[in-house]
């Protein structure tokens, strides 16, 4: 049986960061970093908040991939509650040992009710499973797109976020021994209340400038031809200055490298902008916005531009 790797301790200094994200090929800017840093060095939630599509949610599996962690991941949504994100009690086991405990004549209720409600009747959920891994090396927990989860949740959290610990009524707290690393991410979709912020290190992650998005493009679609790769990053970066409804991510450049590598382009055009611009935006006033004679305006100045014109 292998045996599992041995987790590399946090990084040293902010230059060892970037290093760290780099061999995970994330290209992050120095303020990124620094927050990165400053999260592990202190023992401190990372709230990192920006549009969808910007790399919040890949800075979580950097950091479990580079470090050897396991990554815990709690989706968040409308209605999420204690039983789905931090724990819930096994009742079938729980009425199956009443069952039994019934049937051997030997019941004594208070005696009863104290043993199924031990930790072997507990399922774990991604928060305690953080605070207590089974394997006692402390994870990555992602709490991913928090906006997207009631007030309500927001206030269990703040407990999780300033004691690294849960209260379970019939157990009590229980507190993890290595606190997890945790990354929070929102869309900004509504606010998040003060109180999680105080709690935690933020960081708003931005689009990035057009330099850093091609290096993103080099190392994460390596196929793509160089000079493509400039111009499909010149043309993404004109779209995010327009008026659109939801400006493309980095998430959706990556994926319009990949479309048209997959289609053989080694330079845009504007028939193929018109075929593609579906992968690089998601809403249909936003694609009506990009009428042939907008996509050939912006390509000839992509092109312009590239050429040193």
């Amino acid at each position: 049986m292998t045996a599992p790797p041995v987790p590399l301790p946090p990084p040293a200094s902010v230059d060892a960061t970037l290093e760290l994200l780099a061999s995970q090929d994330y290209v992050a800017d120095r303020r990124l970093a620094t927050a990165v840093f400053l999260a592990q060095k202190l023992g401190r939630p990372l709230f990192l908040e920006g549009e969808a599509g910007v790399g919040k949610t890949e800075i979580a599996k950097v950091l479990a991939a580079a470090q050897r962690r396991r990554l815990v991941r709690l989706q968040c949504y409308e209605g999420l509650d204690t039983s789905s994100a931090v724990y819930e009690w096994n009742y079938p086991r729980q009425m199956i040992e009443i069952r039994l405990a019934e049937a051997g004549g030997h019941v004594v209720r208070d005696e009863l009710a104290h043993d199924i409600f031990t930790t072997r009747f507990l399922l774990k959920r991604p928060i305690l499973e953080a605070l207590a891994p089974p394997d006692g090396v402390a994870p990555v927990l992602l709490i991913d797109e928090l906006d997207r989860a009631d007030e309500p949740f927001e206030a269990y959290l703040l407990e999780v976020l300033a004691e690294y610990q849960v209260t379970i009524p019939e157990l009590g707290p229980i507190r993890a021994v290595h606190p997890p690393a945790v990354v929070i991410t929102s869309n900004r979709t509504r606010e998040i209340h003060d109180a999680i912020k105080r709690r935690c290190l933020y960081h708003w992650v931005d689009f990035p400038d057009a330099a850093r998005e091609l290096e993103i493009v080099r190392r994460k679609c390596p196929r793509a031809p160089e000079s493509l790769a400039r111009e499909l990053v010149a043309f993404t970066q004109k779209l995010r200055t327009m008026d659109l409804f939801k400006a493309p991510g980095v998430a959706e450049t990556l994926d319009w490298a990949e479309a048209l590598v997959a289609l053989d382009r080694f330079a845009l055009d504007p028939a193929t902008v018109a075929d593609t611009i579906g992968v690089l935006l998601k809403y249909q006033d936003d694609v009506g916005a990009i009428t042939p004679e907008v996509a050939a305006r912006i390509v000839a100045e992509v092109k312009q531009a590239s050429s040193g014109g």
